[in-house]
């Protein structure tokens, strides 16, 4: 089956997602993983200028948000999973491939669609319940930008956590859990090339997404 095809911007972000072959988990402790995923992302941020605006690693894949300002996601990513597969493989011992496939990845058009993905990233721990708090995980650049953990990723300034409108407001925005349709309908949107809720809903009323935040 032919890949679908993802519009190249060289303006929006994209979330970007990939994951172990047969969902396994990476066979190496997460501190290993992550300290090769903040290499690999500190050379494709100066390599290919990938802007890349938040990251969470979990225990079998991991989430990114990135822009591509020279619409080279492609090379970049290409790079970066090869390179990754590689060094996992080799530390695990692993016999097959780390992946299980090419990297996801969704275009983002809005600030609206941008500010749903970006909760949905930082919360993926403690919907997965390795965390209580989105802020508690260490495998998250949250965790950077708050000076919780010294990380080396270079990310883009952020704009939305140190929002002087949302301020502190915006950690208890973070760590309140949607209800379970909206989680769902942000999975959805997240695994189409263009990122987009499911305006249409059988009541036939716009999605409360298209209008609300999670």
């Amino acid at each position: 089956m032919p890949r679908k095809i993802v519009p190249i911007s060289s303006v929006h972000p994209y979330h970007i997602t990939a994951r172990c072959i047969n969902r396994e988990w990476f066979n190496l402790p997460l501190e290993t993983v992550w300290s090769l995923m903040e290499d690999y992302l500190f050379l494709v941020h100066h390599g290919f200028h990938l802007k890349i605006h938040s990251f969470v690693l979990m225990k079998n894949h991991f989430h990114c948000l990135a822009s591509s300002p020279q619409a080279n996601l492609s090379s970049a990513m290409n790079y970066f999973m090869r390179e990754t597969s590689r060094e996992i493989t080799r530390l695990s011992g692993r016999v097959n491939q780390t992946y299980g496939g090419r990297y996801h990845r969704s275009l983002i058009p809005s600030d609206h669609y941008y500010m749903n993905a970006y909760k949905y990233i930082y919360q993926n721990p403690v919907r997965a319940k390795l965390s209580e708090r989105v802020e508690e995980y260490g495998y998250s650049t949250l965790t950077g930008l708050l000076g919780i953990k010294k990380i080396t990723i270079p990310l883009e300034e952020d704009r939305l956590l140190f929002t002087p409108s949302l301020d502190k407001g915006c950690l208890k925005w973070l760590n309140r859990i949607p209800e379970d349709e909206h989680v769902e309908e942000m999975r959805k949107a997240l695994k189409r090339p263009y990122f987009k809720f499911n305006t249409v809903r059988k009541t036939n009323k716009p999605s409360q997404l298209e209008n609300e935040l999670l």
